[in-house]
């Protein structure tokens, strides 16, 4: 008993954690997923199955979600197995080595059985597939651009953090700093369920960098969040309501850009939306990305003609300026980044600008269901 003191019996803490996982793998479905995973690999080793190549492709995009939630599961409860184990074998024999593993198990399967909770809050059609993200600079003169250059790289090294993969579809530099617009594709399991949190207006508070008083000014960018939608989900586009305009490659450069004529501009003529791409290598390429992002505008311009008071996809749409942030990020006279929605927050601004946003991610979708609930 006296060994256990001085070691320490994790075992409540590790029910607690087995509860919780219990609980988990009901809300996903762990059970009915094993069994479509394995119906889905013997559907693809049929002959025929790849005839439909779109259709093969969405299903097996769809095939290696489900199977991630699967082992995902699996994994953590293979971990949590290993540290009961551990810890009756440290108590037993008083092995303070061993009792310090099982402490910094615990740590990560905290971590670890947060990341299953937050998938199991993702229910939505498209929550477990990849996301179009854009940025776009409000109100704040020049400086909205650089700080939606700021936030364009934010995203990026948050979904580096991921192990999500991101291409840049448009970035026009701006017209002395920063970027006019930044338009870019994030793949990887739960990206568009994830970050659909950062949907809104995100406020900036510094001092000027270009104002020789370093007076302190007020911007604004706005992030728009858009499910991809697989090749084989049907969005009507006549080929006649289309404009489409091909000029010079610009933007930041990089590997991606050339100096032909290979950018691409597409109108949709009876909305007015336009949808422009140049870091693809080709016309042909940069074209079939700006048609596939234009798809996913349009799905969501009909799902907000359905629904009258919320945009299912993409929230309210607001002006971006004072007001309608969402967040606020405060590098002078104090470092604060809060968000207005949930009031979580933190003083390590450099972090967050440096990708580190999973607790507001977490935040928000906890906040979210919460709601969603009450409401129910």
């Amino acid at each position: 008993m006296a060994e256990e003191q001085i070691i320490g019996n994790r075992s409540d803490e590790l029910a607690a954690f087995r509860e919780r996982i219990a609980r988990v793998g009901d809300y996903l479905h762990v059970a009915e997923k094993r069994v479509e995973v394995a119906k889905r690999e013997r559907a693809s080793a049929e002959p025929g199955f790849w005839d439909d190549a779109a259709h093969a492709q969405t299903m097996m995009v769809e095939t290696a979600n489900l199977r991630s939630d699967v082992d995902a599961y699996d994994e953590v409860t293979a971990t949590l197995a290993d540290a009961e184990v551990a810890n009756e074998l440290a108590v037993d024999g008083g092995d303070a080595e061993l009792a310090a593993e099982v402490t910094s198990t615990i740590r990560a399967l905290h971590e670890r059985i947060d990341g299953l909770e937050l998938s199991a809050w993702f229910t939505g059609r498209f929550d477990s597939g990849d996301a179009i993200v854009t940025v776009t600079p409000g109100q704040g003169g020049l400086e909205a651009q650089d700080w939606t250059e700021m936030l364009f790289h934010m995203y990026l090294r948050y979904a580096e953090r991921k192990g999500w993969s991101t291409t840049v579809n448009d970035a026009p530099v701006g017209e002395a700093i920063g970027l006019d617009r930044a338009t870019f594709t994030v793949s990887g399991h739960n990206a568009y369920g994830m970050l659909r949190a950062e949907q809104g207006v995100h406020r900036l508070v510094r001092i000027s960098p270009t104002d020789d008083k370093k007076r302190r000014q007020t911007t604004f960018a706005g992030v728009e969040v858009l499910p991809v939608l697989p090749q084989d989900f049907a969005v009507e586009i006549d080929p006649g309501d289309l404009r489409i305009d091909v000029y010079h490659s610009g933007g930041p450069g990089g590997q991606g850009v050339n100096t032909t004529d290979s950018a691409v501009r597409i109108t949709h003529l009876p909305t007015g939306i336009v949808i422009t791409c140049q870091n693809e290598r080709s016309q042909l390429q940069n074209k079939a990305v700006a048609m596939n992002i234009l798809r996913s505008k349009l799905y969501e311009l009909e799902q907000r003609k359905r629904e009258d008071e919320l945009n299912e996809l993409r929230g309210p749409r607001r002006e971006i300026s004072f007001g309608n942030q969402i967040r606020s990020y405060v590098l002078y006279p104090y470092q604060m980044v809060k968000d207005l929605r949930t009031g979580e927050e933190t003083g390590n601004v450099d972090a967050v600008l440096g990708g580190d946003i999973d607790s507001f991610i977490v935040a928000y979708h906890r906040w979210a269901t919460k709601t969603t609930d009450a409401r129910d």
